[in-house]
């Protein structure tokens, strides 16, 4: 108990981990089923309390034992695919598969009507997704906090810029993969959008595109490769560790002020 309590960030992520599990067995249970609105601020308080224990174990992570590193490596064969550069040519085809997949979807959309006229094929698959069916029939949504989002949207009127928003930020998406840019970030809003129309009950393609979306997430240091990452991550690096244009530029600031 005293290694517990040896910070405060430690004691901040107890108190962080009971709520988070106590909020979602109280959403889950099958005993005692929340609704309305204790529903929605249990949901609220599930998701705060989480995001906000990853944050606190992060930031405690220097303080922590070093017996809380899992030292055993993960198999061959899964070092191969996330981290060399040749795998990069197993990523190639699921990355040219998805591009096209998704600046189709959004080339269908800029030229359909519903979508860059004032988005009312967004709001009608909004209110489809939406609507409560007479029982026992069951709604599309699972999640009441998705139905009470997707409400905010139309009762706010928002269809007109979202639709413009999906359908461009579709295209956006797909010429990422396709070009190899930056696709570890193209990749994840793909993901996010495809969760968003899981989320509202449609399926299509969206199981599989998730899926090989994750994995490009995942092998996001070799997956583009063959692409304009080969030269873009170099360049660029990322926040923990800068490229070589973001370094130089750096260096030619404490050169300047020195």
């Amino acid at each position: 108990m005293n290694e517990l309590m040896k910070t405060p960030l430690r004691m901040a992520a107890m108190v962080l981990g009971v709520v988070a599990a106590l909020s979602l067995f109280y959403l889950v249970n099958p005993w005692a089923k929340a609704s309305g609105d204790i529903r929605n601020v249990t949901t609220w308080v599930f998701w705060v309390a989480s995001i906000a224990l990853v944050v606190v174990i992060y930031l405690e992570r220097k303080d922590a034992p070093e017996s809380d590193a899992v030292e055993m490596e993960g198999p061959a064969f899964a070092r191969f695919l996330f981290n060399n550069r040749r795998a990069g040519l197993v990523w190639l085809p699921i990355r040219l598969f998805l591009g096209f997949s998704w600046i189709e979807a959004g080339w269908h959309k800029f030229e359909g009507k519903g979508w860059m006229d004032g988005g009312s094929a967004l709001l009608g698959y909004w209110k489809n997704a939406t609507a409560i069916p007479a029982a026992p029939a069951r709604p599309a949504i699972t999640f009441e906090w998705y139905r009470d989002f997707l409400n905010v949207l139309i009762n706010g009127h928002h269809e007109g810029w979202f639709a413009v928003l999906i359908t461009f930020g579709e295209m956006a998406v797909g010429l990422g993969l396709l070009l190899g840019a930056l696709t570890g970030i193209a990749a994840f809003f793909g993901v996010m959008m495809n969760m968003s129309f899981l989320l509202a009950g449609s399926a299509s393609t969206n199981p599989v595109l998730f899926t090989l979306g994750v994995g490009l997430i995942l092998a996001w240091k070799v997956a583009g490769y063959y692409g304009l990452d080969r030269y873009l991550l170099p360049a660029l690096g990322a926040p923990w560790k800068p490229g070589i244009l973001v370094a130089r530029r750096g260096s030619g600031s404490a050169h300047a002020t020195s």
